[in-house]
């Protein structure tokens, strides 16, 4: 499985993503993570930016009834 890496953590708790997991996943410093842990198991899940392409055609929407009314 390609999937599967060993690391380790630091004595700060750091734990290093390895390289080619980083490169495949796009994951690049200093980006943002929820940590879920449970039982015996960590998830990492990347934070992603939502779309704004949605919010954007809510103001359009917004902006066209504003000038109706005015």
């Amino acid at each position: 499985m390609e999937n599967i890496e060993i690391t380790s953590i630091s004595s700060r708790g750091q734990v290093v993503i390895p390289q080619n997991l980083r490169e495949r996943l796009k994951i690049n410093a200093g980006e943002k993570f929820v940590v879920i842990g449970e039982n015996n198991t960590i998830v990492l899940k990347k934070l992603e930016m939502p779309s704004f392409s949605g919010i954007n055609k809510l103001l359009k929407k917004q902006e066209n009834l504003q000038k109706r009314k005015n």
